[in-house]
């Protein structure tokens, strides 16, 4: 098939190097649609995000001050990210970005743009099904880098801190929290500001909810021994039991959580650890030969 192009699009390195481009240009965008648009919807407008929410609480509801810090961490990191789609000079880097990551970064910051906006306009079935579908959007590249392009610390630090980072905690993020409050509050399972004790009405369905999202997140920390989910999950658990109103369930279950997260991470490295040197040991007495 003739083209009028000067470049060969069928060869996969030329493709490989489009896509690059196509996400240089973007992804910086897509996140400053995201950071603008939380902006106007945090600070401007009225009611604004933290506002709606006050009005909504219930037993999931994190506190507000450590989503947002939370939240800066992960622009922060996405930040990084983009220098990375400029500065990479690895091809190992430049293809966890084109092969792992892609386009829907570039999707789930316009899709949490979008979520902003019907939050605040208290639309929460459109809310909810955004966030659904930002959950979709992040869990292939997450599941794509872990799989074909794991962390590797050492070898890769900056991948870790602006690719893996920034990944994981955009996806925990809706996965544990924002995606159920939502729903919650478009069911109708919150209660009123000034009357904090209707909270123990729904605890249970709010502590099954956590448990189930904290137990994926236990699974992912022991199977990838994934200590960038740790860390999330930790943070996530801390936001919601430190709130003040919170049945006690919830609290109970927050605090346990925040505990056993790092400790299943450190059981299962050290784990790995003693079965590396036994291998090592039982390959050395394998190649040892007796003496003449």
């Amino acid at each position: 098939m003739q083209t009028n192009l000067p470049i060969d699009t069928s060869d996969p390195r030329v493709r490989d190097y489009l896509t690059l481009v196509r996400l240089q240009v973007l992804t910086p965008l897509s996140l400053a649609a995201n950071i603008v648009t939380i902006l106007i919807c945090s600070i401007v407008v009225n009611p604004s995000i933290r506002e709606v929410e006050q009005k909504y609480p219930s037993s999931i509801s994190p506190h507000p001050w450590l989503i947002a810090i939370y939240i800066l961490l992960l622009y922060v990191g996405q930040l990084g990210y983009c220098l990375l789609l400029v500065l990479a000079q690895k091809q190992q880097t430049k293809e966890t970005i084109i092969k792992g990551v892609g386009y829907p970064l570039v999707l789930a910051n316009f899709v949490m743009a979008a979520w902003a906006i019907t939050w605040v306009f208290e639309w929460f079935i459109a809310s909810t099904i955004l966030l659904g579908i930002l959950v979709v959007l992040l869990i292939y590249p997450n599941v794509a880098i872990l799989t074909t392009h794991p962390p590797e610390l050492k070898k890769r630090p900056f991948d870790v801190a602006f690719i893996h980072a920034p990944l994981r905690f955009f996806l925990v993020l809706p996965l544990t929290v924002m995606f159920p409050y939502s729903l919650f509050v478009t069911l109708g399972l919150t209660w009123k500001p000034n009357h904090p004790e209707h909270s123990t009405d729904d605890q249970w369905i709010g502590f099954g909810v956590m448990f189930a999202a904290n137990l994926i997140g236990l699974i992912v920390i022991l199977a990838r021994r994934d200590f960038v989910w740790c860390v999330a999950s930790v943070w996530i658990n801390v936001a919601i039991w430190s709130t003040g109103t919170k049945p006690r369930p919830i609290l109970i279950l927050g605090i346990l959580f925040m505990v056993l997260h790092p400790i299943a991470l450190a059981g299962v490295l050290w784990w790995r650890q003693q079965m590396g040197r036994r291998e090592g040991r039982i390959r050395l007495s394998e190649n040892d030969t007796p003496e003449a």
